[in-house]
């Protein structure tokens, strides 16, 4: 009766092993930057989130998932060597099950999308396509920051097809999504050996004029409103800031934006170690949510940024829960 009795104890602490490897191969608590991408894309088209919004999260997320699984099967061997703590190299995870995983979240998303709409599948199959790309073959070239930024990019620009039906005004604010993750990606590429203040800095850089152009321009029309965009950029007015209260949200959330990127990029310069280095990594992606967040803002949309900066305490809340603190994109 006593083996009998210490069965189920085992197993269940089995199953809670599987579920822990697979929530650390696929990065959960990363999530919760991705539905600021579809949202922010829905207030740069001016059209209210609605049902093929909610498609448009449910694609990224598959596809962002996608992309996870595909990039430590792809980085196994290298992963042996430098991050044997991972899920495929310590054994946890198969690697034909990460590989298997990605090709049917990669399927799920492309079908989600197709659920939204044609315009919303003509942004997600290159989307998919570049994902595969930088993890089968970019990643470690010098293409690899610019693959990453245009995934972020896609991924913002397939909320605003899903919702309005188009993309050209959310071009500019999928730019400077992609020129944060262009800058989060480059630093990401010396976590482990560190050594290069150059990223860090660049990252600093980029940092101070996104916040610039965040707060002090906007990407369209009032909300709510198709209307013709102003000559020059697509849906840009350069010289406006967001009306009201959109206004002072989008100088308050570029601030946070700021602040939480900003500090971590400041010290990886000053002495660019790992540890530093992958703290700089981890305030970029936690700044992608205020950074999402004030695109909206600037759109007119107060709402959904106020809903897209409520992700930031989610995440940080289920992190702490999950065990999970510190995430990779690489």
């Amino acid at each position: 009766m006593s083996g009998g009795g210490g069965a189920a104890p085992r197993t269940a602490r089995s199953r809670s092993g599987r579920a822990g490897a697979w929530a650390e191969l696929l990065r959960l608590p990363a999530l919760f930057t991705v539905p600021g991408d579809a949202l922010a894309g829905a207030a740069a088209a001016g059209v209210r989130p609605g049902p093929r919004t909610l498609l448009a999260i449910g694609s990224s997320l598959c596809l962002y998932e996608a992309g996870m699984a595909l990039n430590d099967w792809a980085d196994r061997a290298e992963d042996a060597v430098e991050r044997p703590h991972r899920p495929l190299p310590s054994g946890r995870v198969r690697p034909a099950a990460a590989l298997t995983a990605a090709g049917a979240l990669t399927g799920a998303g492309l079908a989600l999308a197709a659920g939204a709409g044609r315009p919303a599948l003509a942004v997600a199959a290159p989307l998919a396509a570049t994902v595969w790309a930088y993890d089968l073959a970019l990643k470690h070239t010098p293409a690899g920051p610019a693959a990453m930024a245009a995934a972020r990019g896609l991924d913002l620009l397939l909320g605003a097809a899903a919702t309005g039906g188009g993309t050209r005004a959310a071009l500019p604010s999928a730019a400077l999504l992609g020129s944060h993750t262009l800058a989060v990606t480059a630093v990401s590429r010396r976590e482990t050996t560190g050594g290069s203040a150059l990223a860090p800095l660049a990252a600093l850089a980029t940092t101070g004029v996104l916040t610039r152009l965040v707060t002090h321009r906007r990407t369209r029309l009032p909300a709510g409103r198709r209307a013709a965009a102003a000559p020059g950029l697509p849906g840009s007015s350069p010289a406006a800031r967001p009306p009201g209260a959109a206004g002072a949200l989008a100088t308050a959330l570029g601030a946070a934006y700021a602040a939480t990127a900003a500090r971590p990029y400041f010290h990886a310069t000053l002495n660019p170690s790992p540890p530093l280095t992958q703290r700089a990594v981890g305030g970029g992606i936690r700044a992608t949510i205020p950074l999402q967040a004030a695109l909206a803002a600037r759109s007119g949309a107060t709402a959904t940024s106020l809903l897209v900066a409520a992700l930031a305490p989610a995440g940080r809340m289920f992190a702490r829960r999950a065990g999970m603190r510190k995430v990779s994109i690489t």
